[in-house]
Order: structure tokens, then sequence, then C-alpha cells
């Protein structure tokens, strides 16, 4: 990084657990003040159910030596999110850095079905987790973010925007209409940002060695490696510190701007910025899936790593 993010304040959304809270932990450390939202707390879990809190994500930013505020919220409802970022107003008067990673919508999914196969309560409920809050924050975030020039918008996703051009048949309509509505919504605040000297980025880490990703194949970050065993390709996976990097590094680049507008992933962030994942490795999975995974080639790390 060419300088450090001392002085920034940076919001990011959905940050209980993966690569949100990976990202605000690395924010934290390269000195942003960081405010961690999400819904699952010590208070009670949200419908995703998993035991990962928003409690912890601020712990996890207090041991990186980092300083933060770790808060639940509902990204649906307006009002809470308004009180955020009044909050963050009073408290800095500024806002530098925008992460949009709310989701969760993987509870939802039926993977495989085709639209009236899908459970339509379950299909409608992913896109009102995966878009809409996306909208809701972005509407109360950005008249404080464009107050200072220089402000950057991270639209987290899943596949770079050339991957997701064809429709992704396996994950089904409702997942690939998220993924498609945050490359518009990227396209649409790269535009209205413009005026403000500000930028708006999509980011996508590659196979993501989340906590749910972890527990599925019954193996731990420190032993990873032996899920290769039941799937091969798993050896592209990256851990969230990999793209929490990224995100720190893009945020920390005078130059950002020439990324608005366009989607970027956790490898190819790695290339232009020069970091590695926890273990020393690059990994670049897009590349990889692109050229290994779909193209139906034995599982190979070679030259991806």
């Amino acid at each position: 990084m060419t300088e450090t993010l001392t002085g920034r304040v940076a919001l990011v959304a959905g940050a209980t657990r993966g690569a949100g809270r990976a990202i605000a932990v690395e924010l934290a450390r390269a000195g942003a003040v960081v405010y961690a939202t999400g819904r699952s707390s010590r208070a009670g879990r949200s419908e995703i159910d998993r035991p990962e809190t928003i409690e912890e994500t601020g712990e996890y930013i207090a041991a990186a030596g980092g300083e933060g505020v770790a808060l639940r919220v509902d990204h649906l409802e307006p009002d809470q999110v308004r009180g955020l970022v009044e909050r963050i107003d009073a408290d800095h008067g500024r806002l530098d850095i925008l992460v949009n990673d709310i989701f969760g919508g993987d509870v939802h999914a039926e993977f495989g079905r085709t639209i009236w196969e899908h459970d339509l309560t379950k299909g409608l409920r992913m896109l009102r987790v995966g878009i809409d809050t996306h909208a809701v924050t972005s509407h109360f975030a950005l008249p404080l973010l464009i107050r200072n020039p220089g402000g950057l918008v991270v639209e987290m996703t899943d596949g770079t925007f050339e991957y997701n051009r064809a429709y992704r048949h396996q994950v089904g309509v409702y997942y690939d209409l998220v993924k498609g509505a945050v490359e518009r919504l990227t396209l649409a605040q790269s535009h209205e940002l413009a005026p403000y000297a500000s930028t708006a980025v999509a980011v996508t880490p590659g196979w993501l060695r989340s906590e749910l990703m972890l527990d599925l194949f019954g193996v731990t970050e420190a032993n990873w490696r032996e899920a290769v065993v039941k799937e091969p390709h798993f050896v592209i996976s990256e851990s969230p510190t990999y793209v929490g990097r990224g995100v720190a590094a893009l945020a920390a680049d005078p130059d950002r701007a020439r990324w608005s507008g366009t989607s970027v992933s956790s490898g190819q962030l790695a290339r232009v910025y020069g970091f590695t994942d926890v273990d020393g490795s690059r990994p670049d999975a897009w590349r990889y899936i692109v050229e290994v995974q779909d193209a139906g080639r034995p599982a190979d790390a070679t030259g991806y790593r």
C-alpha cells in the first residue's frame, strides 16, 4: 500500500463473518476507524442461524490493534440504517469508505432448480437481503461519503462481471439476479459519484474459506488442505483475509479511481498491490475456475497460487 488509512472512517455493512469480517479487520489494521454491522449478535441469531456474532468482529478488530465499533443493524430497516449513518456523522463528521457486503442469501438458495421449481418465498427473500440492503445502505450513507472528495464504495459480489455475463444456471435465477444487480449498482454509483471525485468498485473473492465452507468440509483454517481429498478444486481456495487485504490496499491507493465502475477479484488485486494470503500464496481463483475447473481439467494449482 502506498499509504495507510489513518484518519479515514469506514462502514463495513455485513461484517459478522466471512469476507465482511476480514475486510473490517484489515481496514482497521491499516488505520481506519471501522463501523462493522451485522444482524447476528450475542443477543440473538439472524435467519442464517450461525454462531458468529458481530460482537466477535469487534473483538477481532481490537485484537488487530484497530479502532472500531461493532453494531447490530438490520440493513433492511431504513430507520436503523439512518440512525447508523447519523451516529457516524455525529462521531466523525465524515465517511470515507463504504463496503456493501450484506447477503446471507445462501440459506435461501436452492441450487440447480428452475425458477418454477425454486421456492418462491425463499427466492424473493434472497432478492431482499441481497439487493434491497445495498440500496438502503447507499441511500443513507452516500450523502455523508460525498461530503469529502476521494470516497470509495466497494460492492462485494461473487464472480467478476466478465464471468457473470453468462447465466450461472448452477446457482439458479435468484442468486444470479442478486449478483447481476450488484453489477448495475456498481455502474450506477460509479456514475453518480464521479462528480464528487469518488469511486465505486465491485470486488469478488475467489473460493472463500468462510466459516460455513470450512464447516461443510469438516476442516479448519489450520488443516483446510485435507478437504482437497473430497474436492480437488478446493486447492485454489483462499482465506477471508486475502480479500480483506485486497480491499484495504484498494482503499489506500490514491489512484483507486482507475477501477471505478469495474469488477476486480482478490487475485487481480494481489497482482497489482503485491500482497499475499495468510500462507504466503497468491491464489487467482477466477482465472483457475475458467481455465481449469470449468474447462474440465484435473485440479492443478500450478501457476494459480
